[in-house]
């Protein structure tokens, strides 16, 4: 797991892209202030198995259309690709 080090302001302008390189990147991320470590971002665990609504259990049938769309939703947003919004001036 990569570590990197940004200061506090550089956090500040950059949190999207940080919180994203965490999460997505699972990069431990160490926010300094003059020089000093102040906090550190890390990617949460996440549990083996629950990590689909499809496994929770006890209020919906294993054959409920529930499951139908959210696989379809879950299918899509792979293939999703980012907008790019342009400027309303240019």
């Amino acid at each position: 797991m990569n570590n990197s080090k940004f200061n506090i302001a550089e956090a500040k302008k950059h949190f999207s892209e940080i919180i994203h390189r965490v999460s997505y990147g699972k990069e431990r991320i160490t926010i300094t202030k003059r020089g000093k470590p102040l906090a550190m971002l890390v990617p949460t665990p996440v549990e083996s198995g629950l990590d689909h609504p499809s496994y929770t259990k006890g209020w919906l049938e294993n054959d409920d259309p529930f499951f139908k769309i959210v696989n379809q939703i879950v299918k899509n947003r792979k293939k999703h690709l980012a907008r790019i919004f342009k400027s309303k001036k240019g």
